[in-house]
C-alpha cells in the first residue's frame, strides 16, 4: 500500500491526532492530503517528529530500518533479544502510527517514506556494503572480490555484496589486533580515522591490522582518512541483535524524599524573595541606571554592584536582571548612550498581588529563549557573553526547562539527583542529548530553585500549575507566601529591624530612606545622611518622614534619628545648582563664602556673580555631586526655578522593551484541528469551490456580526458573510467558523475550499445560508 493511500484511509479522527502531535504539519493547511502525505515525508518533519520518540520507540524505528521489511512477530524477535522482559511492541506501533511514522497492515508495518534516509547510522550501525563501497573504483572492487570470493561470477560489487552477506568467515580468518579493532567498531560510532584510508591493499600484501580489514572489505574508506564498518559485519559482531540492552520503560527516578508540604513552603518563599529581588532591581535602577554596552549588554561591573546590592551570587543576580528583562519590567533607552532602566510596564506590575507578579516572571522565565546561565562565558569569537548581550538566546532552552520539569513532575515528593534526571532526558529524547543539553539541564535544576518552581529540590505545587499552564497558580502560591508586615522595629543605633516581609509600599519607602545593611530572617536597614537626603531628593519633607516612620514603627522614634532628619534637612536645599554651564545659588551668602574659601572648590572653576549666586563651568550633574562630596547638601533646579525631584518612577524607559520570549504551546484548538481536516479532505477529493449566493453582501451592525458568529461556532452551522479585500472590494464567502479570537476569525471557506483567517473588522455582516 502506498503511503498517500494509507494516509487517506485515516479516519478523521486519526488524521486529527496526527496533525495535533505534529502542528508543522499544517502550518499552513496542505491542499488536499497528498499534500499532508508529502510533507510528512519530508526531512524536516521527519527529524521533527524522531526527536519526539523515547528510546523504544526510536528503537523500534532503527529496528525497522535495519531489518528492512520484515513482519511483526519477527520484529518483536528481533527487539526481544536486547529486552529482558516483555515487549510492549503493540504499544509502540500504536504511536508509531499515530506520527505517520510506520504504516501499513498491523502484521507488516512499513516505515513512511524518507524516515530511513533521515536516520544516520540506526542503533550504531554502518550502512550497508552497496552504500559504502559505492565511490569505490571497479578495479580496487574487483581485487577485492578477487581475494575473498574467488571463482565466483558477476561484477566486483556484486561478488563482494554477496560475500559480504555472511562475513563470519572473513571476521574469523583476521588476526587478534585487527578482531579487536573490529569489535570496538561493532557498538557505534561505526565510523573512525586511520591515516591513507584509501591505500592500494591486497590480502598477500597487507602487514598491519586496519590494512587486514580493508583489503577483505571488512573496513571501507570514505575518506582520506576516515573508514566505516558495513552493516553486514556489525551485526555479525553483534550476533544478530540490533540494539545491546533496551528498556521498554523509562529508568527510575532516584534521589531523597522530602515531604511536599514542606517543599512548597521552601519554594513559597523562594518565590517571594525572587518577586523582592526584582521590585528591588528595578528601584535601584530608577534611581541608579546602569549604562548599555555597544554590544547591548549589561557592564560586568555593573553586574558585580547590581548582585552586592541584591545580596545574590552573581549568576542569581544574572537570572533576576534577564528574567525581569525578559518579562518587560526593564528595558534600553533610546538614545546612543542609553540605560538600562525600568519600563512603564513596571509600574503596573509592581501594584499587582504578590502571587500575580511571581506568576508572570514564572511563566516568562518557562518560555524564555534567553539563557541567564551563560553569562560570564565567552563566544565562539572569544567575546565575553554579558548579562542582557543579545547573544544568550538558544532555540531549545525552553523545550529542556519544560522536559526538566516534567520529568520532576513525574515525582511528587522526590528530589531526583542530577544523574537521575540525566537519565530519564536521555531516555524520554535520545536523539537531542549533547553538551548543550545537559548544560541547559543543570541551569535549569539551578535557577528552577532560586525562582521557587521547586522547593528542596521537588517539583511546587505552584510550580506544578505553571508548568501545565493553569490559570490557578496565583490562587495555589497564594496561602503559601509569608504574610507581609507593615511596621519595623526602630532602633537607637540608627537602624530598623523589619520582623518579616514588609508589604510592597512600605519597602519601597525604606528603600528610599535608609540602606539595607543585611538579609535573612529579619532585614535590617541604616539610616544615615546620604539616604535621608535621597529622601528628601524625592520630594519628602522632614515632618512627612518622622510622620512615616512613627506610623510605621512599633517603638517610639529614636531620638538620634529624629536630630539626623531635622539636622539633614535643616541643611538640606539651602544652596541651589542650576545651569551655566552650572550655577550655584544660596540665600545665605556666608555659605557660599566658605565655598570660595574651600580648596576642594579650585577644580569646579567657580565665579562669584552676586552675594547669593556662583556660576560654574562644570556640568550641574557634575557639581551637585561634587558639592555633596564636599559635605553641602544642595539640590537641582530647572531653568524655570523650580527643584528637580528625583522620584523613583520618574525614570522610565519610552516604547517597548526590546526582549522576546517564546510563547508556550499548548496544542492545537480542536475546532482549528477539524476545520484543517476538512479543508484537506475538500481539497483531496477535488470538490469545486461553492458559489456564493446571489445578491448584495450581508451587512450589518458589528454588535450584531460578532454574535451571529459565536452563535454560528456554538452550533456547528454555516454562515454567509461579507468581507472586504485589502482594497476595499466587499466579497462574498460562505463559511464554517471554528475560532474567534484576538480580532480574527478562523473558518473553513467553502467559496475557496480552504481554511483562512479573517479579520473581524473587515466582515460587513452575516447571514443565514439556506
Amino acid at each position: 500500500m502506498e503511503f498517500t493511500q494509507w494516509i487517506r484511509e485515516r479516519t478523521d479522527e486519526q488524521l486529527g491526532a496526527l496533525v495535533s502531535a505534529r502542528p508543522e504539519l499544517i502550518t499552513p493547511v496542505p491542499a488536499h492530503l497528498e499534500g499532508l502525505a508529502t510533507r510528512a515525508g519530508s526531512p524536516s518533519a521527519i527529524g521533527r517528529a524522531l526527536d519526539r520518540l523515547d528510546r523504544f520507540a526510536l528503537a523500534v524505528v532503527e529496528t525497522l530500518a535495519v531489518a528492512g521489511s520484515v513482519d511483526k512477530p519477527a520484529l518483536g524477535r528481533l527487539l526481544e533479544r536486547a529486552v529482558d522482559g516483555e515487549v510492549p511492541l503493540d504499544d509502540a506501533l500504536d504511536r508509531l502510527r499515530a506520527l505517520a511514522l510506520v504504516y501499513g497492515p498491523d502484521e507488516a508495518p512499513e516505515l513512511a517514506p524518507g524516515v530511513r534516509k533521515v536516520l544516520d547510522d540506526p542503533a550504531g550501525l554502518g550502512p550497508p556494503v552497496v552504500e559504502v563501497f559505492r565511490h569505490h573504483p571497479p578495479e580496487q572492487l574487483e581485487e577485492i572480490a578477487d581475494d575473498i570470493a574467488p571463482g565466483t561470477e558477476g561484477t566486483g560489487k556484486e561478488r563482494l555484496a554477496a560475500a559480504m552477506a555472511e562475513p563470519g568467515k572473513l571476521v574469523e580468518e583476521v588476526s587478534p589486533p585487527a578482531r579487536q579493532a573490529l569489535e570496538e567498531l561493532a557498538w557505534g560510532p561505526p565510523s573512525g580515522r586511520v591515516p591513507n584510508a584509501r591505500r592500494a591493499v591486497r590480502v598477500g600484501t597487507a602487514r598491519s591490522p586496519i590494512e587486514e580489514l580493508l583489503a577483505r572489505g571488512l573496513l571501507a574508506a570514505t575518506g582520506e582518512e576516515s573508514v566505516s564498518l558495513p552493516r553486514e559485519v556489525g551485526l555479525y559482531l553483534r550476533e544478530g541483535r540490533v540494539h545491546r540492552d533496551l528498556s521498554p520503560e523509562a529508568p527510575p527516578l532516584e534521589g531523597s524524599e522530602r515531604s511536599q508540604q514542606l517543599a512548597d513552603r521552601t519554594a513559597a518563599g523562594q518565590a517571594f524573595t525572587f518577586v523582592r529581588a526584582v521590585e528591588e532591581l528595578c528601584e535601584r535602577w530608577s534611581l541608579d541606571a546602569p549604562g548599555v554596552l555597544r554590544t547591548g549588554g549589561l557592564g560586568v561591573r555593573d553586574l558585580k554592584r547590581t548582585a552586592t546590592q541584591l545580596d545574590l551570587p552573581e549568576w542569581a543576580a544574572a537570572l533576576v536582571v534577564e528574567v525581569a528583562h525578559a518579562a518587560g519590567l526593564v528595558g534600553s533607552g533610546g538614545s546612543v548612550d542609553g540605560e538600562w532602566l525600568p519600563t512603564p510596564a513596571y509600574d503596573t506590575w509592581r501594584v499587582r498581588p504578590t502571587e500575580d507578579r511571581w506568576v508572570t516572571l514564572a511563566a516568562t522565565w518557562l518560555h524564555t529563549d534567553r539563557v541567564p546561565g551563560i553569562v560570564g562565558e565567552r563566544d565562539e569569537r572569544d567575546r565575553l557573553l554579558n548579562a542582557l548581550h543579545p547573544d544568550l538566546r538558544r532555540s531549545s532552552a525552553p523545550e529542556v526547562r519544560q522536559a526538566t520539569l516534567r520529568v520532576l513532575a513525574a515525582a511528587p515528593g522526590l528530589a531526583p539527583s542530577r544523574e537521575s534526571v540525566l537519565r530519564r532526558l536521555a531516555w524520554e529524547q535520545p536523539r537531542r542529548r549533547g553538551p548543550l543539553r545537559e548544560q541547559l539541564t543543570d541551569f535549569t535544576l539551578r535557577e528552577a530553585e532560586q525562582l521557587g518552581f521547586t522547593g528542596l529540590g521537588v517539583l511546587s505545587a505552584p510550580g506544578r500549575a505553571v508548568l501545565a499552564g493553569s490559570g490557578e497558580a496565583a490562587a495555589v502560591l497564594a496561602p503559601l507566601l509569608p504574610e507581609p508586615v507593615d511596621h519595623v522595629l526602630l532602633q537607637a543605633d540608627l537602624t530598623a529591624v523589619a520582623p518579616g516581609p514588609l508589604t510592597s509600599e512600605l519597602a519601597r519607602w525604606l528603600t528610599l530612606a535608609a540602606d539595607v545593611e543585611s538579609t535573612g530572617g529579619a532585614t535590617v536597614y541604616r539610616f544615615g545622611e546620604s539616604s535621608i537626603r535621597r529622601a528628601l531628593d524625592a520630594g519628602q519633607g522632614a515632618d512627612e518622614l518622622l510622620s512615616m516612620l512613627a506610623r510605621h514603627s512599633a517603638t517610639p522614634v529614636p531620638q538620634p534619628l529624629s536630630y539626623l532628619v531635622a539636622d539633614v534637612a535643616r541643611r538640606h536645599g539651602r544652596m541651589r545648582v542650576g545651569t551655566a554651564s552650572a550655577y550655584i545659588r544660596s540665600d545665605d551668602p556666608s555659605m557660599l563664602d566658605q565655598l570660595i574659601a574651600d580648596r576642594r572648590s579650585t577644580p569646579l572653576r567657580l565665579r562669584r556673580l552676586a552675594p547669593t549666586v556662583i556660576a560654574s563651568r562644570t556640568s550641574r550633574a557634575a557639581l551637585v555631586d561634587s558639592l555633596r562630596a564636599m559635605g553641602f547638601a544642595p539640590v537641582p533646579e530647572s531653568l524655570e526655578g523650580d527643584v528637580i525631584l528625583t522620584q523613583l518612577d520618574a525614570r522610565r524607559t519610552e516604547g517597548l522593551p526590546t526582549a522576546r520570549a517564546v510563547s508556550s504551546f499548548n496544542g492545537l484548538d480542536p475546532d482549528v484541528v477539524a476545520a484543517a481536516v476538512r479543508a484537506m479532505r475538500a481539497g483531496d477529493a477535488r470538490r469545486a469551490p461553492l458559489e456564493a449566493p446571489d445578491g448584495s453582501v450581508p451587512r450589518g451592525p458589528a454588535t450584531t456580526t460578532i454574535s451571529a458568529l459565536q452563535d454560528a461556532i456554538r452550533q456547528g452551522v454555516r454562515v454567509w458573510i461579507g468581507y472586504l479585500d485589502s482594497q476595499g472590494n466587499a466579497t462574498s464567502r460562505i463559511l464554517e467558523p471554528a475560532r474567534m479570537e484576538g480580532g480574527y476569525l478562523t473558518a473553513y471557506d467553502e467559496t475557496r475550499a480552504a481554511v483562512h483567517r479573517f479579520a473581524l473588522h473587515r466582515i460587513t455582516g452575516v447571514a443565514t445560508v439556506t
